[in-house]
C-alpha cells in the first residue's frame, strides 16, 4: 500500500519523499477531480428553519460521536495531501462549536501540493460579529452568511427564532472585513420569501455581498419537502429581471452558483438550481459529516464510516492510518454516480436532514 503524502503546518511531509510532488489526485470514474471538502462540526444549530428541521423533537448526534478537532485536521491533511484545496466549514451551525476558531487555524496551516488551502465557512451569522477577527485571525478566507428574509415577523416566522438582528450585525461584520467575496444565501420559497427577491439582491448589494438564490431541496428532516412548493431558477430570474438586466457570467467551472451581472456590474447574483438545472457533470466537492462519514453526494443514501477507520487504527503507526483515511476517500470517490437523479421516480430522499449532512 502506498502513503499518501501529508501536510503539516506549511510543510509537505510523506512516508515516501519521492511522492511529495502528489501526482495522486481524487478522480471518480465520470472523469471529474475533486478539489472541495465540506466539513461538517456540528449538527446543532441555533435557529429552527421550517424548510430544514422540525421546532422540536430533533435526535441529535451523541456528543462522542462527533470527530475531534485532532481527527479533523488528519483527515484534512490527508484530503489536502490529494489535492482538496478548499475546506468549507459547515454545520448545523459550525460557530456553535466551541473550539470553532482552533478548527480554522489548524486547517489554515495545512499545505497541500498546489499550495496553501482556503479554509472557507457557511453560518447563520448568530455570533458573527464577536468571532470573526479570531477567525480572520486565524487564517478564515472566505465567508457564506445564510439570510432567507430581511423582513423581521417572517424570519421570526420562518427560523421559529427573533434573531435577525443578530444576523444582520454578523453580515455588518463581515461587509466591514476584508473578506471577499461575501456571499449571502437565500433559500427562494414560494409563499414565503418569493415576494422580496429582488430586495434581497438589493440588501446584498447595498453592504457589498453577492446574493445566491438555492432552490430549495429534498433536504429537510421532516420529509415534507414537495415541488410544487419550490420556487424554480426560471421563476428567480424573471423575478431580478423585472427590476434588473441580467447578463450571464461566463466560465463557470465546478462552481454550484450560475451567475449574472446586474445591469452590466459590478455586482453579480447567483442561483444554485440543483432540482431544475443540476450541475453534477461539473461536480468537485466531497462531504464529512460531524460524526465521520465520507459522502459523495448531498443526497446519496451511502456514506463511508471514516470514524470507524479513524478509530480501528487509533494505536496504529502515522503511515498506517494515513494509507487508510486515503483508501477511504478513494472508495468514496469512485463510489460517486453521474449525478443525484431527483427527477428520477426510483430517487430516495437522503435519511439525514440538512443538518446532519453539512452544507
Amino acid at each position: 500500500m502506498t502513503a499518501v503524502p501529508v501536510a503539516i503546518g506549511r510543510r509537505t511531509t510523506a512516508p515516501d519523499a519521492a511522492l511529495a510532488a502528489m501526482g495522486d489526485r481524487l478522480v471518480d470514474t465520470h472523469g471529474r477531480v475533486h478539489r472541495d471538502l465540506r466539513i461538517s462540526l456540528t449538527d446543532r444549530c441555533s435557529l429552527r428553519c421550517t424548510y430544514c428541521m422540525p421546532e422540536q423533537g430533533n435526535e441529535w448526534l451523541a456528543r462522542t460521536s462527533i470527530l475531534s478537532t485532532d481527527e479533523i485536521v488528519e483527515v484534512a491533511e490527508v484530503a489536502a495531501g490529494l489535492g482538496i484545496r478548499t475546506f468549507r466549514l459547515t454545520g448545523g451551525e459550525p460557530l456553535l462549536r466551541p473550539d470553532i476558531v482552533d478548527v480554522v487555524r489548524r486547517v489554515a496551516r495545512i499545505e497541500g501540493p498546489d499550495g496553501p488551502v482556503e479554509v472557507a465557512m457557511t453560518t447563520n451569522g448568530i455570533s458573527l460579529a464577536d468571532k470573526l477577527p479570531a477567525l480572520i485571525d486565524a487564517g478564515l478566507t472566505r465567508l457564506n452568511i445564510s439570510i432567507d428574509t430581511i423582513d423581521r415577523q417572517k424570519f421570526a416566522d420562518l427560523t421559529r427564532r427573533d434573531r435577525l438582528d443578530d444576523v444582520l450585525e454578523g453580515i455588518a461584520a463581515a461587509a466591514a472585513s476584508e473578506l471577499r467575496p461575501l456571499k449571502l444565501n437565500a433559500v427562494a420559497m414560494r409563499g414565503v420569501n418569493d415576494d422580496e427577491l429582488a430586495d434581497l439582491v438589493a440588501f446584498a448589494m447595498e453592504v457589498g455581498a453577492q446574493l445566491r438564490f438555492i432552490e430549495q431541496m429534498p433536504l429537510d428532516a421532516g420529509h415534507t419537502w414537495d415541488r410544487a412548493t419550490m420556487v424554480t431558477r426560471e421563476e428567480i430570474l424573471d423575478s431580478l429581471g423585472a427590476r434588473w438586466r441580467l447578463s450571464p457570467v461566463p466560465g463557470r467551472g465546478g462552481a454550484p452558483a450560475e451567475k449574472w451581472r446586474i445591469d452590466g456590474g459590478p455586482h453579480e447574483v447567483g442561483v444554485i438550481a440543483s432540482v431544475t438545472a443540476p450541475f453534477c457533470g461539473a461536480c468537485d466537492r466531497l462531504r464529512l459529516t460531524a460524526d465521520g462519514q465520507f459522502r459523495n453526494c448531498l443526497f446519496s443514501n451511502t456514506e463511508y464510516d471514516l470514524a470507524a477507520v479513524l478509530r480501528r487504527e487509533a494505536a496504529s503507526a502515522p503511515d498506517v492510518r494515513t494509507d487508510a483515511i486515503a483508501d477511504l476517500l478513494r472508495s468514496c470517490v469512485h463510489g460517486k454516480l453521474p449525478g443525484h437523479a431527483i427527477d428520477d421516480p426510483s430517487f430516495l430522499q437522503p435519511a439525514r436532514g440538512m443538518n446532519a449532512i453539512g452544507g
